[in-house]
């Protein structure tokens, strides 16, 4: 699995081996809709998987209608269309 960090966030578990100016906990959502694991926030950006509907998105940020976590599933790092997401159950 990478490990969930960027230069302004890192997921809270990693914090006794990472240094973040922010930690954040993950937010487990669903995936509601086919979505398209990204590598970065861009709309155009490599796609590292395709998550299906009831695969698990550990999110840690959303931004600009992104969310940028965990695809448990896939053990990957990425960005997908927020609009994909609800409620775990």
């Amino acid at each position: 699995m990478h490990d969930a960090v960027r230069r302004d966030v890192a997921d809270i578990r990693l914090a006794d081996r990472v240094f973040a100016p922010h930690y954040a906990a993950p937010m487990p959502r669903r995936i509601a809709i086919q979505a398209s694991l990204l590598a970065t926030s861009a709309d155009d950006a490599a796609i590292l998987a395709v998550l299906r509907p009831g695969d698990i998105f550990e999110v840690l940020d959303i931004a600009g209608g992104k969310a940028w976590g965990i695809a448990v599933a896939q053990k990957l790092v990425g960005y997908i269309d927020s609009a994909a997401l609800e409620p775990a159950q």
